[in-house]
């Protein structure tokens, strides 16, 4: 199945001339509470079928989306994380903008690492998130969803940008200081600040969106679940105001953990997905 299947042109699919390159990571190896994310993916795939090509007056979509099949899971986790670089570097080199679709946060290490590898000059990091993710390590996993971004600000020096965040440990707030992460948490967006990123930010950006960023009350479908979240809409016109000016390079939707009688949380990670490659084209545009 493709990313809006049935809804595409032969034009549109060609993977040769598309500007989106959405790849499948069903990774879920290091979640810690709820699970289900392997199944993420797939159910971002099936819901994209149920979307409408127009969103907010322009269908995004006549750039062309390309499905790739799923990467390869098993194995040590450093060599999974090889395999996500090699696809979304490939993507990179071919003028496309890899969209990965997890899995769990984990998977954003080889998709940054791989972007940021084909990519001319620094690429910065918009995280949209519930958590932090800059421990030193989790549970004895350094590869962990817990320190995905501790390890791509610590050891690959990438500018890190966080927002909706309301559950992190002293350590990460530390780390936070120490590695200079921009930042709004959730409850600071719940009082009407209006966050813009630092002039000297990367102009090329990498959208990590982690759907528990999100209210459970707008997304209960994922393993950890924090009230005090930001809405639909909030989200949308946040990134809008954030990347205004920049150019999106990479985008990720992880941590969808799919539930049994309900399709309400995967239909919103769908849009979301969609909603984001309608940004890229709107600043591409600009």
């Amino acid at each position: 199945m493709t990313f809006l299947d049935g809804e595409l042109s032969a034009d549109e699919l060609n993977p040769a001339t598309a500007r989106f390159r959405v790849i499948p990571v069903p990774l879920e190896r290091t979640v810690s509470y709820g699970s289900g994310t392997a199944g993420g993916p797939q159910a971002i795939l099936d819901a994209s079928v149920e979307l409408e090509r127009l969103w907010r007056g322009a269908e995004p979509c006549m750039a062309g989306i390309a499905t790739e099949g799923p990467v390869p899971c098993d194995g040590p986790l450093h060599l999974v994380m090889q395999r996500i670089a090699e696809r979304t570097r490939a993507a990179v080199e071919a003028g496309a903008v890899p969209v990965v679709l997890g899995g769990e946060h984990s998977l954003s290490y080889g998709a940054v690492r791989g972007v940021v590898s084909a990519s001319d000059g620094p690429v910065g990091i918009v995280q949209i998130d519930a958590h932090a993710d800059l421990r030193h390590d989790y549970q004895g996993e350094r590869h962990s969803h817990a320190s995905v971004m501790r390890l791509l600000a610590e050891e690959d020096g990438i500018a890190l940008a966080q927002y909706g965040v309301r559950a992190l440990c002293t350590e990460e707030a530390e780390a936070r200081k120490r590695l200079g992460v921009v930042h709004c948490d959730g409850e600071a967006l719940a009082r009407g600040e209006d966050p813009v990123l630092p002039e000297d930010f990367p102009r090329k950006i990498y959208v990590s969106f982690d759907v528990d960023g999100l209210d459970p009350a707008v997304m209960p479908a994922t393993g950890t679940p924090v009230p005090g979240g930001l809405g639909f809409w909030q989200a949308i016109h946040l990134l809008e105001r954030l990347c205004a000016g920049r150019q999106i390079v990479g985008i990720d939707v992880v941590e969808l953990a799919p539930e049994e009688n309900s399709r309400v949380s995967e239909f919103t990670a769908a849009q979301i997905t969609y909603a984001l490659m309608g940004l890229e084209q709107q600043f591409q545009a600009g």
